[in-house]
This record gives C-alpha cells, sequence and structure tokens, in this order.
C-alpha cells in the first residue's frame, strides 16, 4: 500500500536563510495548533529527516474538507539544504524540463511511449543539479536556444523541485488551497507543492 505524504518545498530560500526560516515555520505551526513541538519517528521517510512534528489539536484547519476523514496524520517532517526533491519512488528525474527563456521544453520521460528517463536528455540536468547542491550555483545551456539557464530557473513541472527547505505532511488529508495560501505568505517565498508516496 505505501505511505503518502504532501510536500511543500521553498523554492526561493538560500541555503543560509533555510535554518532559521525553518525555525521560525515550526514556531508558526506550533502556535497556530498545526503541530506539536514533540519530535516523533514514527511513518516519517523523508530524504534527510528521520523524525518529524505529530499532528497538533487544530491540524484540521490546515486540510481542504473531508468529511468522515477517519485518520489522524502523522508527522511533519522539515529538511533542510539544497536538494532535489521528487514525488515517486526511486528515481531522481524530472518528467521534463521548460526553458524559462524560449519555453521550449525537453522531455526526459515520456510515457507510455518511453517510460524509462531519456539518460542523455536528462545528464546535463543532473550534473547541473549535483554542482547546485554542493556550491549553490549551476547552470544548463538550452538546447534550443542555447542560453545557459541557473538549474533552479527551469521549470520541472509537477512532482520535482530544487530547494533548501521542504516541509512533508505525511498521511495527511489534501491541504486546503487556503492554507497553502497562508503558508506561501509565511514563507514569503514562492513554493512548489507535491504530493508522492514512499
Amino acid at each position: 500500500m505505501g505511505d503518502f505524504f504532501e510536500r511543500i518545498v521553498d523554492v526561493d530560500v538560500t541555503e543560509e536563510q533555510a535554518g532559521a526560516l525553518a525555525a521560525r515555520t515550526i514556531s508558526w505551526l506550533v502556535a497556530e495548533g498545526v503541530i506539536t513541538p514533540e519530535l516523533s519517528s514514527e511513518g516519517v521517510y523523508s530524504p534527510g529527516a528521520d523524525m518529524g512534528h505529530p499532528p497538533g489539536r487544530n491540524w484540521r484547519r490546515a486540510v481542504a474538507d473531508t468529511p468522515g476523514a477517519p485518520w489522524t496524520p502523522g508527522p511533519v517532517a522539515v529538511m533542510t539544504g539544497r536538494n532535489s526533491y521528487t514525488a515517486g519512488q526511486g528515481g531522481d528525474e524530472a518528467d521534463r524540463a521548460t526553458c524559462p527563456r524560449c519555453a521550449r521544453t525537453v522531455v526526459v520521460i515520456d510515457p507510455p511511449g518511453r517510460p524509462e528517463p531519456d539518460e542523455a536528455a536528462w545528464r546535463p540536468f543532473r550534473e547541473a543539479v549535483a554542482v547546485w547542491r554542493r556550491t549553490g550555483a549551476a547552470s544548463v545551456a538550452c538546447p534550443s536556444c542555447g542560453t545557459a539557464v541557473p538549474v533552479t530557473e527551469w521549470d520541472f513541472g509537477p512532482g520535482f523541485a530544487l530547494g533548501a527547505l521542504a516541509f512533508d505532511f505525511w498521511g495527511w488529508p489534501p491541504l486546503a488551497e487556503g492554507f497553502h495560501a497562508e503558508f506561501r505568505r509565511y514563507l514569503g517565498h514562492r513554493t512548489h507543492v507535491h504530493t508522492g508516496k514512499f
């Protein structure tokens, strides 16, 4: 069956700012009763985090209207440090990458015709992500327009994001649009949201 999560990735925060912003966001969520300050490892399978904050007394204020939802959600894990985040299991590829300069798309995975990633198409991105994780900066030359574009500016579509701060809501009902908007306002940055399964 597996365990499901909804992930919010801050795509603008720097690695240097991420720790302090994570601490402030946790304090805000605790004050709102969405999570508790305690930590639990039960049901947490996040990259770089093996513990998370259990839901608080007001956790339902964060979720969409789910009448009769028969469960209590799991912990919220917080990850800091430059990382790539995917929605799937096992892979580290995006399905596609769209150049923000010319809007041409590099197709990496094209089911059903090509369910496996096109390694030649993804290699420049994989290499740039590795450099970005180490140094905080890397570019990929667009194969269509030739522009060297920072890897963090490419549009990878749903299910893939680069960021230095992320929040995994394990086993929660779908988060409400209003909560997402409030979360973005609190962070003060753009976010990428995707769901996934471990």
